[in-house]
C-alpha cells in the first residue's frame, strides 16, 4: 500500500529535491502551488503526510483550518522553511534544503505515518501460540490475527486460566519468535478470544512491527 504526501510550495527546485527523496521512501507526491488548491484537495482526498512551504502567503490561516484527521489520525504536517508562531507542524527543515537533513525529518514523519496505520491493522496469521499460566500449566491456542496490540485466537475455554499469561509464538519466514505476557480482554461463545499485550520485550516488538509492516505494505 502506497502513502501519499501533499507539497505546497511555488519553489519548483526544492520540490523536485523532495519528490526524490519522497519517492525513495515509497511516498507519492502531489505538489500544489496555491492554498486554495491544497485546501480543495484536503476537501477531497485524506493524505498521509503534508509539506507546507512557510513563504506562501496565507500559510497561517491554511494551517490553522486543517481537516481532523490530522490530530485525531497523526497525518505528520511538515514546514519547509521558516515556523511560523502558530504552526500546528509537527517536523520542519530549512531552505534552502540540505538533503541530509531533509531525509532525517521526512524519515521520521514516515515512521510517524506508519505507527498510525500500524496501530489498529489486524494480520491474518494461521499459526499456533503457546500460552503459559499459572506454576506449571500451558495450552495451545490457534491464532486468527496478530496485530500491534495483541491477537485473535481460537482456543478451549478454561476454568481455571490464570493471568498474566505467558505467551510465545512464530512469525512466518525468517522473522522470528515473538515473546510477551497478555492478558483476555474478550471471550465469545464461539471459543474466540482476545488476548491484549501488556508487556513485551523490545526485539520482539520491533521483530512484530517489522513483520506488520511487510506484510501491510504486501497487501
Amino acid at each position: 500500500m502506497t502513502l501519499e504526501s501533499l507539497v505546497v510550495s511555488r519553489d519548483w527546485q526544492e520540490v523536485s529535491v523532495l519528490e526524490c527523496i519522497l519517492g525513495g521512501m515509497q511516498i507519492g507526491v502531489q505538489v500544489v502551488t496555491e492554498m486554495e488548491q491544497a485546501e480543495q484537495q484536503l476537501s477531497r482526498h485524506k493524505i498521509d503526510a503534508l509539506i507546507v512551504d512557510s513563504d506562501l502567503p496565507g500559510t497561517e490561516r491554511f494551517l490553522r483550518h486543517l481537516p481532523p484527521y490530522f490530530a485525531s489520525d497523526g497525518a505528520p504536517v511538515v514546514m519547509m522553511g521558516r515556523q511560523h508562531r502558530s504552526s500546528p507542524a509537527d517536523f520542519t527543515f530549512e531552505k534552502p534544503i540540505s538533503v541530509e537533513q531533509a531525509v532525517r525529518t521526512l524519515s521520521a514523519a514516515r515512521n510517524r505515518i506508519l505507527q498510525g496505520r500500524l496501530r489498529y491493522h489486524r494480520e491474518a496469521l494461521g499459526l499456533k501460540v503457546v500460552v503459559r499460566y499459572g506454576k506449571h500449566k500451558k495450552l495451545e491456542a490457534a491464532i486468527r490475527n496478530v496485530s500491534h496490540g495483541g491477537l485473535g485466537v481460537d482456543m478451549q475455554p478454561t476454568e481455571d486460566l490464570q493471568e498474566p499469561l505467558a505467551l510465545r509464538f512464530s512469525l512466518p519466514g525468517k522473522h522470528g519468535v515473538v515473546e510477551a505476557t497478555g492478558e483476555v480482554a474478550w471471550t465469545n461463545r464461539q471459543g474466540g478470544a482476545g488476548i491484549r499485550f501488556v508487556a513485551i520485550p523490545e526485539r520482539s516488538q520491533q521483530r512484530l512491527e517489522r513483520w506488520l509492516a511487510e506484510r501491510y505494505f504486501q497487501g
